[in-house]
């Protein structure tokens, strides 16, 4: 039990510091693609610019508003993918998706996602699992030239 709440007090540092000092929280002119992701229900909003060289992510960053666990998913993302292929990147993706959404992943997958872990938390909390997915939506968009803005809803009506 012990373990457990120092390894939350650890995942939750975490998140505040990526918070607090956001890493890669800037646009990047000239990017090969970028995507917007709102959530209209609580006000997270943010756009994830990459450059790719081939077939790998050679920069990222994002810029936007949200919350704490909107903006540390982000910051985190943005060193996950950096210097990983496209495929390298949809596979984290569906990671981290399994983790913020309580899907079981194996061991080996979950120590792979290092820090990302931290965000495995909001999985308690169904309305903050959008908060915390919202990048990777937006990230997997871009890659995919799918959808210029992402919208996730929370499943309650949006505001007039």
């Amino acid at each position: 039990m012990a373990d457990d709440a120092a390894l939350d007090a650890l995942y939750q540092e975490i998140i505040l510091d990526h918070n607090r000092r956001p890493r890669n929280f800037r646009e990047l002119p000239n990017a090969t693609c970028s995507a917007d992701g709102k959530n209209p229900n609580c006000g997270d909003a943010l756009t994830i610019w990459l450059q790719f060289d081939g077939d790998t992510v050679s920069d990222i960053s994002f810029q936007g508003v949200g919350c704490a666990i909107s903006k540390a998913s982000a910051s985190l993302m943005t060193l996950a993918i950096k210097g990983r292929t496209r495929t390298e990147a949809a596979a984290i993706f569906e990671r981290v998706h399994n983790l913020v959404t309580g899907t079981a992943i194996d061991g080996d997958a979950a120590k792979e996602l290092g820090q990302l872990r931290a965000l495995g938390g909001v999985s308690k909390f169904p309305m903050r699992v959008k908060c915390a997915s919202l990048a990777w939506h937006a990230l997997k968009s871009a890659m995919d030239g799918s959808e210029p803005v992402v919208a996730v809803h929370t499943g309650a009506p949006a505001p007039a």
